[in-house]
């Protein structure tokens, strides 16, 4: 496929803007070495607005070249519905009473696994809670474990490794573990309707070993800082209920309408409209709601939707020209470099597919969904929740990758070889 200009340039900003996350932690340093120019800098360092930035400069670039109404018919031409979500869903998930309604069952689950409840709440919010993203969707499973990891644990000075470590598994646990259910991750939203994929079809050729790797990935995890977990205090009232059951349901009711209308932006926003007023009703139930955060996240995917979709004219012929065990392998890297959902679907519109190809770009896409903040769509929610715990508030992106690779061999090993 001969490209257009417009497909060069975006591919270069693409690669651009790839290249500038990992550089977010020395524009952060240049903040403190030049004050008076400290706003540009601190906004150039911000991981979550690298996408969109770049993705201005397109639009820009596009008005330059096309008139004022290019951008425009450019913009609608694309859905961003998956954005849109993503920040309704981050903020219902984070208000107080869903959390606490996921700290009581996780404490109670604790309770069952014969180590001493910090290390066992460690273990079960690494697993169970990514598992649960299958139900509830990636995004929300992301935003509620990142809580709960931020609070009785980040919050609690533990060490560097220890952080790195989390992280790294912690993405790639949320990246695979929603892959039990046909409805939940986007990787798997791009494609089974198109492809048939129902939730035994699911669960018998996923569930089942993304389920074993994230329980390996996590029990990893604990033992490797067992002696370091022990010496930690989980919050005793984090198994108290102090919101009332009923506020508890109408949450629970909230969440579970904007899943089920995920692909209805107009459904689930106004959905969110009524939950923002259930939650200043209540607001002596609530912490303060997560909205910039979720509004940051959402400009992120935007940002990645926008320059993602010119990269269809090299991504298409590369997944194209792969035998299978290529594909997955070219999968899992290129999903480091891309969202997981893009490339999913960009490798939908491959004609004349096996059942074979098929498996191996969904696997070789959720397994590397782990490796890079921009690799999977739920990433940024907890890079957002967890960052203010590192060193500047800056997450160093080679060590989410050092980190997150051995959580990334432990799934190869499962999709590859069960």
């Amino acid at each position: 496929m001969t490209p257009t200009m417009l497909e060069v340039v975006g591919t270069g900003l693409f690669a651009v803007a790839v290249a500038h996350t990992f550089l977010t932690k020395y524009f952060e340093h240049l903040a403190h070495l030049q004050p008076n120019h400290a706003g540009i800098w601190h906004l150039l360092g911000e991981v979550e607005v690298v996408f969109g930035f770049w993705a201005f400069v397109l639009l820009a670039f596009m008005a330059a070249t096309g008139g004022v109404g290019s951008p425009t018919r450019y913009l609608e031409s694309l859905n961003y519905t998956e954005p849109a979500f993503v920040f309704v869903i981050m903020v219902v998930a984070a208000s107080r009473p869903i959390l606490e309604l996921c700290k009581l069952g996780a404490r109670g689950l604790a309770r069952y696994i014969p180590v001493s409840d910090s290390v066992a709440f460690y273990f079960v919010c690494l697993s169970v809670i990514p598992l649960l993203g299958s139900f509830i969707t990636e995004p929300a499973a992301m935003t509620v474990a990142a809580l709960m990891l931020r609070d009785n644990f980040y919050a609690k000075g533990i060490s560097h490794r220890l952080k790195y470590v989390t992280l790294g598994a912690l993405f790639v646990n949320v990246s695979i573990g929603g892959t039990l259910t046909h409805f939940a991750a986007p990787p798997v939203l791009m494609v089974a309707a198109k492809w048939n994929w129902d939730l035994w079809y699911m669960l018998g050729h996923f569930g089942w070993k993304s389920a074993l790797a994230v329980g390996v990935n996590a029990g990893l995890a604990t033992a490797l800082f067992a002696k370091e977990l022990a010496a930690l205090e989980v919050d005793p009232h984090a198994a108290k209920r102090s919101v009332p059951r009923m506020l508890i349901l109408a949450h629970l009711a909230f969440l579970a309408a904007i899943v089920y209308f995920a692909h209805h932006p107009v459904v689930f926003v106004g959905l969110f409209l009524l939950f923002l007023g259930l939650a200043e009703g209540y607001r002596h139930y609530q912490d303060r709601l997560m909205l910039r955060e979720g509004l940051m996240v959402g400009f992120f995917l935007a940002g990645l939707v926008t320059l993602g979709a010119l990269q269809q004219w090299w991504l298409q012929d590369v997944l194209a020209g792969m035998d299978t065990t290529a594909l997955y392998f070219g999968a899992t890297a290129l999903t480091a470099i891309t969202d997981n959902a893009a490339l999913t679907y960009l490798g939908s519109l491959v004609e004349g597919t096996d059942e074979a190809f098929k498996y191996s770009l969904v696997a070789g896409a959720v397994t590397g969904g782990g490796l890079t903040v921009i690799a999977n769509a739920p990433n940024p929610a907890g890079f957002a929740i967890l960052r203010g715990h590192f060193d500047d508030e800056a997450i160093n992106p080679l060590g989410l990758f050092a980190t997150a690779l051995p959580a990334t061999v432990v799934a190869i090993l499962a999709f590859q070889l069960l």
